[in-house]
């Protein structure tokens, strides 16, 4: 096929642009750069070292043989770009990974909250917009997240996208329909995904676009088996309070010494699902398109379930790391259940990477390798999701208490970014 991946540089896009190329596909990748930005703005760079995209690039060409372009445009304001590059090129497919992923940096202050609305909101829209304007039969898969659904089950397992309800009918037998499985968004990019939601409900429905949306669990993992084959090519490893994910995060701070920091209680359970298997799912979505016609294609792409103090007490049992408890900076529940249906990646033929001490280990050696450009003051999770919260500092750290003073020091001057 021949596929643009919107945010083809980043910490998906830029491992499945690599995994769908060596499948044969001819890829264009559209980014503009924002997310390298983001870590110039929050002097916050990669563990990895990233090179260059051009430079990735051509490293990826020297090694396959196979070549993907790039096109710099703003897929948020750059309206007449974007359907000029549908018109001229003709993608049989789109991945649109073109949104800020961060649930803490989109909470971070007034500006980063209209950052994300904009880009996420408008991107999204734009896309939709110009493939109707191009009268191009575009399948489009987008990331999305299971955040969309919050963190709470009521006892039942979350299913793929669409909810089965009856409604009262007085005097009359109950109508039974379904609906989009209610939204309960905790930030503001989880806000941004659901009305996404409504975006792809709106365009299948009203001009018969063929839509994906794949509801993600949190990644893990850092390399795929084509970002392993040169260090040129190698993936975002992302450890900052902002844009690392929880379970890299730890295996970054084993690394280095550093205690592992669990939010409040650690009783969070969370979808997770390790970078291969994102990309393996990705391509099973493109080979595996809805008719046009067809209501959005929803898909929980995830492959298990843990507590957070769990990963918490493994990662320290296997590395020696010492785990501490810390203010935690969002506005959540203590403690969730989480149940989720995966069915239809596993009836596709998905065969998932589960969590293993090997693994562990083999994330954890790369940061190891890459520790000595570590900046430690990063670490902390100190986006606060209001004036009630606090940043998530180790008071073996500070030496406060994390209700102190001190404490609560560090939470003004994070909520004043």
């Amino acid at each position: 096929m021949k596929i643009a991946i919107l945010g083809g540089d980043g910490f998906c896009g830029w491992p499945a642009a690599l995994h769908l190329s060596n499948q044969g596909h001819e890829i264009t990748i559209v980014d503009n750069l924002s997310r390298r930005r983001i870590d110039d703005e929050l002097g916050a760079q990669s563990l990895t070292p990233i090179r260059p995209l051009d430079e990735r690039l051509n490293a990826w060409q020297e090694l396959s043989g196979r070549t993907i372009t790039h096109v710099d445009l703003d897929v948020a304001q750059d309206c007449d770009d974007l359907l000029a590059f549908l018109q001229d090129q003709g993608p049989d497919a789109v991945v649109h990974f073109a949104e800020q992923r961060a649930a803490p940096y989109s909470m971070k202050n007034a500006r980063t909250k209209r950052y994300t609305v904009d880009n996420n909101v408008n991107a999204t829209h734009n896309l939709l917009a110009a493939i109707v304007e191009a009268d191009r039969d575009v399948h489009v898969v987008h990331l999305g997240t299971m955040g969309v659904y919050g963190y709470g089950t009521a006892g039942m397992k979350i299913p793929e996208g669409y909810l089965d309800v009856e409604i009262p009918h007085e005097g009359q037998q109950n109508i039974e329909t379904q609906i989009l499985y209610p939204t309960n968004p905790g930030s503001i990019y989880h806000m941004t995904k659901s009305l996404d939601q409504l975006l792809f409900a709106f365009y299948a429905k009203n001009d018969r676009v063929r839509i994906t949306d794949l509801h993600q669990g949190i990644i893990w993992g850092t390399n795929t088996a084509e970002t392993l084959r040169d260090e040129r090519l190698i993936n975002r490893f992302d450890y900052d309070g902002d844009y690392g994910t929880v379970l890299n995060r730890f295996l970054m701070q084993a690394a280095v010494g550093y205690p592992l920091t669990v939010h409040g209680t650690g009783g969070q359970t969370r979808a997770f699902i390790h970078v291969q298997d994102m990309v393996r799912c990705v391509e099973i979505a493109l080979n595996n398109p809805p008719a046009v016609g067809d209501r959005v294609m929803i898909l929980n792409q995830m492959t298990e379930t843990h507590r957070v103090r769990d990963l918490a007490e493994l990662v320290g049992r296997i590395s020696g790391a010492t785990v501490e408890m810390v203010p935690n900076p969002r506005q959540e529940s203590a403690e969730n259940d989480l149940h989720v249906t995966n069915d239809t990646f596993l009836d596709l033929g998905l065969e998932p990477t589960t969590l293993s001490e090997g693994l562990l280990l083999e994330v954890e050696e790369t940061a190891r390798r890459y520790a000595h450009r570590a900046d430690l003051a990063k670490i902390p999770a100190t986006s606060l999701w209001n004036r009630r919260t606090h940043a998530g500092i180790p008071a073996s750290l500070t030496g406060a208490d994390h209700d102190g003073a001190e404490a609560g020091s560090a939470s003004s001057t994070a909520a004043g970014n």
